[in-house]
């Protein structure tokens, strides 16, 4: 329930600080005097949107903050979800600054409008004659219906396997659709991956090849010349070896007359030494160049193969093929995985569709239980509305296709006069009708207890006489299960209140201010009075005042 209200700087009001209690509390004033912007303020801290225009100072900022009693609403699971400190009193606060940016607080943690909304809709139901206009909307009515069968937890259960269930078909599609365009091209990436694979390509072998391929194409050139080298070194009668044995044996014999002549000949012997291990070396690799045709036919179909796949696949290195291949591997395996990743996804399908139907008929039969009761107790409550002529129904059609709010349609169908026909209610109630069957409505959900509090913000234009005592004992009878404030011009309701509020302007020179106050006893008797004949109350209005208010 709302225990506080706290507004600052809002509209007409300068400040205000409200306190609320439980049970039947009633708000009157002029026409004018500010009952409605109260209401404005109020709607603030329940996610509405606003703007500078609400400031009275505009070099100020604007700070309206309620405060709510929360214990036992089950409401602490959905302060967790939204990271948000739980205490039975919750405080909601917003703030709107000079520039017109606003801040919403709950508990004093910053949260968008979204959340203060989401959380606000399940504490406050400001019911106005505005509001009547949701009676034709198919959400609303099976939202009533399942609320009398209490079974609202069923239902957000069923909503959530739902979602579930949507979202699975919706990835099912996606799944066909993919694997239809990639099964399309399934063939192409095969045999592009064949043909990387069945080339056995190994990261380095390009390299080698052509070395090898440089070798053999040029074999004679290399025999020839290595020949060549080797007949100057040793195989000729003057070959540079034996001179080189000959220049050490000569230097030998005149190096102990002259000892640097030893260290060169030491040099001498070594190049002696190296030129004949390099004769060696490369008369070995004379023997082992043999011209070999096929081996040349193969590293020339080989390096074919390489070149004709790398400009194929525009690269020039073996190793960006190999990933390639691995990536049309990987392709081809998710192609195939298609198969098993719909199977999966049908068998869930199949599951939550046995879930939803197993609770869609649940939710189903217990609608069907509490329509006569919910017409019976609406046909009885419009009867007291001076409505005794009233006809009101709870169509339920049953469908097969499971949706959102399961396998019913529901409609609420209504007629006013004696003898008409029932027809759906936006074709065929008039305003006074909607808000007086609203008013039933609220009164059916009301002894559910769906909401803490309710606000009825002059409801009642059009009504008067014994039809308005009725609707008064009706919002009396709600404030036994919640409670119920109303913004009310007419005294029948006023005086069934258990605290009453009085909404007045001041004004000075400069500026017109609107106020609040709880009335005594005393200026209630005045305050009723008044409203039943003006600003200068009779002996009699002032008698029927307290004949009201003792009644």
């Amino acid at each position: 329930m709302l225990k506080h209200l706290y507004i600052e700087n809002y509209a007409l009001i300068e400040k205000l600080d409200i306190d609320f209690s439980e049970g039947f509390s009633v708000i009157t004033g002029e026409t004018g005097a500010g009952k409605s912007i109260l209401l404005g303020a109020l709607s603030l801290i329940l996610g509405q949107r606003a703007d500078t225009q609400v400031l009275l100072d505009s070099n100020k900022k604007c700070v309206v903050e309620g405060s709510f009693h929360i214990k036992d609403m089950g409401l602490n699971e959905l302060f967790k979800q939204n990271e948000l400190d739980y205490e039975d009193v919750a405080i909601f606060r917003r703030e709107i600054n000079q520039q017109g940016k606003s801040r919403a607080f709950i508990n004093d943690t910053p949260v968008n409008l979204t959340v203060m909304k989401e959380i606000a809709e399940k504490l406050v139901d400001i019911h106005s004659q505005h509001q009547t206009l949701i009676l034709a909307e198919r959400e609303f009515q099976i939202k009533i219906v399942d609320g009398y069968a209490n079974q609202m937890p069923a239902v957000k259960e069923y909503k959530s396997i739902y979602a579930k269930y949507k979202e699975s078909v919706k990835q099912l599609e996606e799944l066909l659709e993919n694997e239809a365009k990639s099964k399309a091209d399934l063939d192409y990436f095969n045999f592009q991956f064949e043909e990387l694979d069945s080339a056995k390509l190994i990261e380095d072998e390009q390299e080698k090849a052509e070395s090898e391929l440089e070798i053999l194409n040029h074999t004679e050139d290399i025999k020839v010349n290595l020949n060549k080298v080797l007949f100057i070194l040793k195989e000729n009668e003057n070959n540079t070896l034996a001179h080189l044995i000959e220049i050490n044996k000569t230097l030998n014999l005149i190096a102990r007359f002259k000892t640097d002549i030893q260290a060169i000949s030491e040099r001498v012997n070594s190049s002696y030494l190296e030129l004949k291990d390099i004769s060696n070396e490369l008369s070995g690799m004379e023997q082992n160049i043999v011209f070999d045709p096929e081996h040349l036919e193969f590293l020339k179909n080989r390096l074919d193969i390489i070149y004709h796949l790398q400009q194929k696949h525009r690269v020039s290195t073996i190793k960006e093929l190999i990933d390639i291949k691995e990536s049309l591997e990987l392709k081809i395996s998710n192609i195939n995985s298609f198969d098993v990743k719909i199977s999966n996804i049908k068998n869930e399908i199949a599951s939550l569709e046995s879930s939803l139907k197993n609770k869609a008929k649940q939710i189903s039969d217990n609608r069907h239980k509490v329509v006569p009761e919910i017409e019976k107790n609406i046909t009885e409550s419009l009867s007291k509305l001076g409505m005794p002529h009233a006809k009101f129904s709870v169509q339920i059609n049953d469908i097969s296709e499971l949706s959102n709010s399961g396998t019913n349609e529901i409609s609420f169908l209504f007629n006013a006069n004696i003898g008409g026909e029932v027809k759906e209610i936006g074709k065929i109630a008039s305003g006074g009708e909607l808000s007086r069957l609203m008013l039933a409505i609220k009164s059916l959900i009301s002894q559910k207890s769906f909401l803490p509090t309710i606000l009825f913000d002059e409801i009642d234009i059009g009504v008067s006489g014994d039809v308005a005592n009725k609707v008064a004992v009706i919002m009396k009878k709600m404030a036994k299960t919640m409670q119920v404030i109303a913004i009310t011009h007419l005294p029948q309701i006023a005086a069934k209140g258990e605290t009453h509020f009085f909404v007045y302007k001041e004004s000075d020179k400069t500026s017109t201010k609107s106020n609040i106050r709880q009335l005594s006893n005393d200026e209630r008797i005045i305050e009723i009075a008044k409203m039943l004949s003006g600003d200068s109350p009779t002996l009699a209005a002032t008698e029927n005042a307290k004949e009201l208010l003792q009644n």
